[in-house]
């Protein structure tokens, strides 16, 4: 079996160049990584459930409702919130 490389985990993105990005470095430097990225985890949490109750309303599949997250996900990193 082939041998793997260490799995590197990435919290948050860096969007250099989003509308909301000097917002979200200036909150990031005031509460500190740590409080910002607890913060930041629970919008995107919450934003992930507003995403499936909206999908079960209308009755989209899983399928749907992923793509919908993973666009969610890049509209963020162009705004720079991620």
């Amino acid at each position: 079996a082939p041998i793997r490389g260490p799995v590197r985990t990435v919290a948050g993105n860096s969007a250099e160049d989003g509308i909301f990005t000097p917002i979200v470095k200036v909150t990031r430097n005031i509460m500190g990584a740590k409080e910002f990225n607890k913060l930041r985890g629970k919008g995107i949490s919450l934003h992930s459930q507003v995403i499936t109750e909206f999908c079960k309303q209308i009755g989209a599949d899983n399928k749907r409702k992923q793509g919908l997250i993973r666009q969610a996900k890049k509209n963020g990193e162009k705004l720079g919130f991620l």
